[in-house]
């Protein structure tokens, strides 16, 4: 999920979450991620999206009225953040009075909203998350980790499973087959 490309949004440095506890932890969190992280090595393409993301985040906390901290960024704030995100959803979410609710192939279009697809919404908090202690949030006080936050992710994943009639199941892992060695043979006794 891109939700910032580079050509439309400027980087910016992120700021640091400072507080006079945290102070020395992100000075040591600095010095953890210059030694681990060497120029050449080119980032992977998750830490590219988590520096997109939270470089998106950072912005909209900027363009806040009034314009906010990220200290002072609580759960109610992040989900004002991925209600503002649903605008550029591409997921077509139907209304309970659309004819077509509950099914995950309607044979005609509708006037329903395009939202942002649950698993979208519920990688991005996970990326935010990291980014925030990376940037020396601790780890209690994450706004992305908040109960209001889950409860929340879970509403839409319910939601949307049943306007898109598609299953949300957490994928199990089947078992290996076992390799179970035959049961030994009874030798055959020569008596001549």
């Amino acid at each position: 999920m891109d939700l910032a490309s580079p050509s439309t949004n400027p980087t910016y440095s992120s700021p640091a979450i400072t507080s006079p506890a945290t102070a020395t932890a992100t000075t040591a969190t600095t010095a953890l991620v210059a030694t681990t992280t060497s120029p050449s090595s080119t980032p992977s393409r998750y830490e590219n999206q988590k520096r997109r993301d939270w470089n998106t985040f950072c912005q909209y906390l900027r363009n806040h009225r009034p314009p906010l901290s990220l200290p002072m960024c609580s759960g109610a704030h992040v989900l004002e953040f991925l209600r503002y995100l649903d605008q550029f959803g591409k997921t077509k979410v139907h209304n309970q009075t659309c004819p077509f609710f509950g099914l995950p192939n309607p044979p005609a279009p509708c006037p329903c909203p395009l939202r942002q697809a649950w698993g979208s919404l519920d990688a991005l908090i996970g990326r935010l998350r990291a980014a925030y202690e990376e940037h020396g949030g601790r780890p209690e006080g994450n706004p992305f980790g908040a109960k209001a936050v889950r409860i929340y992710l879970r509403e839409v994943r319910d939601f949307q499973a049943k306007a898109r009639g598609v299953s949300y199941e957490k994928k199990r892992k089947r078992p290996k087959p076992r390799v179970t060695a035959a049961p030994p043979q009874p030798a055959e006794s020569s008596a001549g």
